[in-house]
């Protein structure tokens, strides 16, 4: 895979994440909730009005229009795993700015997922 498609994961993936963490924030800032038919109006006007969460939703969109670029250019089977990437670095990132745990099984997982993303890249 050439670089600039390298350069159209990674954005893909970070800004994915970025989707993610600003998701968490967002719900953080809910104190949690549940739906029933009673709350949904008043459920969805507070997600309509957080920052967080429609950052992250706007980021879902810039992440798409970057996805669909890269599916332009490289077959779907090579560049679909590689949003695998973006599972360690949420994690990487949930644990450094949210102080979530990094258990011995998560960092395994990491290390299968980089392996396979080694072995689909692979020509």
């Amino acid at each position: 895979m050439n670089p600039v498609n390298w350069i159209l994961v990674l954005t893909a993936v970070f800004i994915n994440a970025a989707a993610q963490l600003l998701l968490k924030v967002g719900a953080r800032a809910l104190n949690g909730f549940a739906f029933n038919v009673g709350n949904i109006v008043p459920i969805l006007l507070k997600l309509a009005s957080n920052g967080f969460i429609l950052g992250g939703l706007a980021c879902y969109v810039v992440s798409v229009l970057v996805w669909i670029v890269l599916l332009s250019r490289v077959e779907v089977s090579l560049a679909y795993p590689l949003v695998s990437l973006g599972y360690i670095v949420t994690a990487l990132a949930a644990w450094w700015l949210f102080g979530e745990h990094l258990s011995t099984e998560r960092v395994a997982g990491v290390v299968v997922i980089l392996f396979g993303v080694f072995l689909i890249t692979r020509h």
